[in-house]
């Protein structure tokens, strides 16, 4: 079965319609597919769905659900930014707009009196690292797998998002040894948070498409210690556009065969709750 539920629309910042996705999803043969807008609900920003849009959102997708009804399963959810004291990932905060699932993801590391991502670009990566955690970018990399934690502790949500989102740049910067203990001690405390959290983690293809990375997150001893700790994996591309959707999915599947997985999560019955189908 082929699903995706982590797509971005023109609703965020992706470069295709709800219909346009579904459309070409249908042709590819997937059997469900998932809408997941950045949201930061009741903030906004470029690429996160302004709060007036909400509604609209809503009543698009159960448009487009009505029309591929029998034929292929269409699912409305978001994914929403952990930010201390700003956004926190809870189908709660959600459910106004009746959601079919949360992804939840730290994009955002707050530094001084700025908020700066760790995925926009390798520049501004460096800038993160070099202004605000002394050059270190150790110290950065604890910092993001610790706000991870801390959002597996607060939120309330069905999928972890690229949990090592933090690698997005290090094929071309080589600045984050993942060989080194400290790296690994930061992954197995981090599963461990996810496993306790009883989420299901992505397996995501999304820096594959743009071409940043030739694997998938998470890397393969992150996704050997999600497995050792029996969490549920399920398949996504992070697409943000219609031709992304399903981008290296056979990469990721041999990813989670190696890891040891025989069975991927491909839907979900209610928020909290999964089905499941083999690899």
């Amino acid at each position: 079965m082929k699903t995706n539920f982590h797509t971005h629309t023109t609703f965020c910042d992706g470069k295709d319609s709800v219909g346009e996705n579904a459309s070409l999803a249908y042709e590819k043969g997937f059997s469900a597919l998932g809408f997941s807008a950045h949201a930061l609900y009741p903030f906004s920003s470029d690429w996160h769905i302004a709060v007036e849009e909400y509604g609209a959102y809503r009543d698009e997708i159960a448009r487009v659900k009505s029309i591929f009804a029998g034929k292929m399963k269409i699912l409305a959810g978001f994914e929403v930014d952990y930010i201390p004291g700003i956004s926190v990932p809870s189908i709660k905060r959600y459910e106004a707009f009746a959601p079919d699932f949360i992804i939840g993801s730290v994009h955002y590391v707050p530094a001084g009196n700025e908020c700066l991502t760790v995925d926009d670009s390798p520049s501004e990566l460096l800038r993160l690292a070099n202004d605000f955690f002394g050059g270190s970018a150790r110290k950065m990399t604890e910092r993001y797998f610790e706000l991870e934690r801390e959002m597996l502790r607060k939120g309330d949500f069905s999928i972890i998002g690229h949990p090592d989102l933090v690698l997005k740049f290090n094929d071309t910067l080589s600045i984050i040894d993942e060989s080194e203990k400290w790296f690994r001690n930061e992954i197995e405390k981090t599963a461990d948070e996810i496993a306790r959290a009883g989420v299901v983690a992505e397996i995501n293809t999304g820096a594959i498409s743009r071409g940043y990375r030739k694997t998938p997150y998470p890397g393969a001893e992150f996704l050997s210690l999600l497995r050792a700790r029996n969490v549920p994996i399920t398949i996504n591309s992070d697409a943000h556009s219609k031709e992304a959707l399903d981008c290296a999915f056979d990469v990721a599947a041999q990813c989670a065969k190696a890891a040891g997985y025989t069975e991927t999560v491909v839907d979900f019955p209610t928020p909290a709750s999964f089905a499941f189908a083999p690899l």
